[in-house]
Protein backbone atom coordinates (compact mmCIF):
# COMPACT_ATOMS: atom_id res chain seq x y z
CA UNK A 1 0.00 0.00 0.00
CA UNK A 2 1.09 3.43 -0.99
CA UNK A 3 0.45 6.11 1.62
CA UNK A 4 -0.94 9.16 0.43
CA UNK A 5 1.14 12.37 1.08
CA UNK A 6 -1.81 14.76 0.75
CA UNK A 7 -4.26 13.26 2.67
CA UNK A 8 -5.04 15.69 5.40
CA UNK A 9 -5.61 13.72 8.94
CA UNK A 10 -8.18 14.67 11.51
CA UNK A 11 -7.93 12.68 14.46
CA UNK A 12 -10.72 14.67 16.31
CA UNK A 13 -13.06 12.48 13.86
CA UNK A 14 -11.29 9.33 13.66
CA UNK A 15 -13.38 6.15 14.93
CA UNK A 16 -10.78 3.46 15.51
CA UNK A 17 -11.90 -0.06 16.15
CA UNK A 18 -10.14 -3.60 17.29
CA UNK A 19 -11.02 -7.30 16.52
CA UNK A 20 -9.38 -10.45 16.71
CA UNK A 21 -10.28 -11.84 13.53
CA UNK A 22 -10.09 -15.63 12.38
CA UNK A 23 -7.58 -16.80 9.68
CA UNK A 24 -7.20 -20.09 8.37
CA UNK A 25 -2.97 -19.75 9.22
CA UNK A 26 -3.61 -18.08 13.17
CA UNK A 27 -6.45 -15.34 15.03
CA UNK A 28 -5.00 -11.63 13.63
CA UNK A 29 -5.13 -8.80 15.79
CA UNK A 30 -6.65 -5.63 13.21
CA UNK A 31 -6.93 -2.35 14.06
CA UNK A 32 -9.12 -0.22 12.23
CA UNK A 33 -10.31 3.62 11.57
CA UNK A 34 -13.77 2.82 10.53
CA UNK A 35 -13.94 6.59 9.69
CA UNK A 36 -11.33 6.54 6.62
CA UNK A 37 -10.67 3.88 3.63
CA UNK A 38 -7.98 1.74 4.17
CA UNK A 39 -6.67 2.76 7.45
CA UNK A 40 -5.83 -0.57 8.65
CA UNK A 41 -3.21 -2.76 10.34
CA UNK A 42 -3.29 -6.66 11.05
CA UNK A 43 -0.95 -8.73 12.95
CA UNK A 44 -0.87 -12.33 14.31
CA UNK A 45 -2.88 -12.60 17.37
CA UNK A 46 0.55 -13.53 19.33
CA UNK A 47 2.49 -11.25 17.81
CA UNK A 48 0.59 -8.50 19.04
CA UNK A 49 1.32 -6.62 22.13
CA UNK A 50 -0.49 -6.87 25.06
CA UNK A 51 -2.01 -3.87 27.44
CA UNK A 52 0.86 -5.05 30.48
CA UNK A 53 3.87 -4.20 27.62
CA UNK A 54 2.19 -0.66 27.39
CA UNK A 55 1.99 -0.11 31.00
Amino acid sequence: MTPNATAASDASRAEVMASVDSTPSCPEFVIADISCDDAWLSMCETEAPSLRDWA
